[in-house]
């Protein structure tokens, strides 16, 4: 879907008479961003809920850690197929109707996975979310700009604010309710409030047509740019430096001080919470903006990696939220300048970006972690994001 930079503000004659349809048009427009928004939070919320009931998890279906934080890489493999192929499958389907159905989706994964007798039907469950998961941020930039055109920064910093929600909120409430009502009761919860995000948005999302060229015509094209395409690589890298890491990031935590773990997970998700906000706020200077956040997730990593005390971790754990959480913000924005005409095409390459390095980086870690344990998952992420850093910081943006 292409960027429109239309102005949403009335001519006027008066003082007064426009006021009150501006008001309400804006109200819209922000009922639609915030309602995509938590249903980012909700789908970002249950893909990394694994990570913070990771052991109750593992022994309960008798599994290694290992084994069970494939419970990520299962989710982001359905989510690299799904991405580029929904637009192709439903070329012309309303993109609110396809939104809703997958926040579905979701729900019903979360609800498979809580009553899961085994992890067999745990990887099920979580295939049904990576499905979700892909369609969902493929379609939901999109779809912000529609309801709320010319306002690119505001979409793209509200759906990554969304995601720094999900881990501030969801990643350590979900280790709050494992440890005290146990791991399925944490995905019960993360099933109702999916649902609760799916009526939200059926309220406040206008209609959203698809693109007239939206399919496989519009993935072709977009795949033809080179500058594109070197960004998605780039994407892959960062995606997975942290994602070698971030499934056990509890463990690494662990051995600093495991009485420490919902602490520093609150820190995480604190500097997630102002990753996207620094992102919108410095979109416009976007060529270092996106060489920054992989050096900063480097430094974090190998900050976590030599941490021997609870406040050195602290300061990595903020980083590192920070780093990663500007991430997905300046990297849209980053996608949509390059090709703003095959936007949505564009974006669910860089979904699938996320999603193939989130299962490569997943299924490496969890060898390395039986094999040798945390500290070699946080050096093998520091040296991705490093050479990510330096890829965006020589790829030139076209004039915004």
């Amino acid at each position: 879907m292409p960027i429109q930079d239309v102005s949403t503000t009335p001519s006027t004659g008066t003082d007064q008479a426009p006021a009150h349809p501006a008001r309400t048009a804006d109200a819209r427009a922000w009922g639609s961003v915030v309602t995509l928004s938590f249903g980012i939070a909700m789908l970002v919320a249950s893909e990394f809920l694994p990570a913070s009931v990771l052991p109750a998890l593992a022994a309960d279906v008798g599994v290694t850690e290992g084994t069970a934080g494939l419970a990520v890489a299962a989710t982001a493999v359905a989510g690299a197929f799904t991405a580029p192929s929904i637009a192709v499958l439903l070329p012309r389907a309303d993109r609110r109707r396809v939104l809703l159905g997958l926040l579905a989706a979701a729900t019903v994964s979360n609800l498979a996975v809580a009553v899961a007798p085994s992890f067999a039907v745990v990887l099920v469950g979580r295939l049904l979310l990576g499905v979700a998961i892909a369609g969902f941020w493929s379609l939901a930039f999109g779809a912000g700009v529609h309801a709320a055109p010319g306002r690119q920064r505001l979409v793209a910093s509200s759906l990554a604010f969304g995601t720094s929600i999900a881990t501030v909120a969801g990643v350590p409430l979900g280790s709050v309710v494992g440890d005290a009502v146990g791991w399925r009761a944490a995905f019960g919860g993360a099933a109702a409030l999916s649902a609760l995000s799916a009526v939200a948005l059926a309220v406040a999302l206008p209609s959203v047509p698809a693109h007239p060229t939206a399919g496989l015509r519009m993935l072709r094209e977009a795949l033809r740019n080179r500058r594109l395409m070197a960004g998605i690589g780039f994407v892959v890298l960062v995606a997975f430096g942290n994602f070698a890491a971030y499934p056990y990031i509890r463990l690494a935590i662990d051995r600093v001080d495991p009485a420490a773990t919902t602490w520093m997970l609150l820190a995480w998700g604190a500097g997630g919470v102002a990753g996207p906000l620094l992102a919108g706020a410095l979109a416009r200077w976007l060529r270092p903006l996106t060489a920054a956040t992989p050096f900063g997730l480097a430094a974090a990593l190998l900050l976590t990696q030599s941490a021997s005390s609870v406040p050195v971790l602290a300061v990595a754990m903020v980083l590192w939220g920070l780093s990663l959480n500007a991430v997905p913000a300046a990297t849209q924005l980053w996608v949509a300048r390059v090709e703003p005409v095959r936007t949505e095409s564009a974006m669910s390459l860089q979904v699938t970006a996320f999603q193939v390095a989130i299962t490569a980086g997943s299924a490496l870690g969890g060898v390395l972690l039986d094999g040798y344990g945390v500290s070699p998952l946080l050096l093998v992420g520091a040296s991705a994001a490093v050479t990510a850093g330096l890829g965006w910081a020589f790829v030139r943006l076209p004039r915004g």
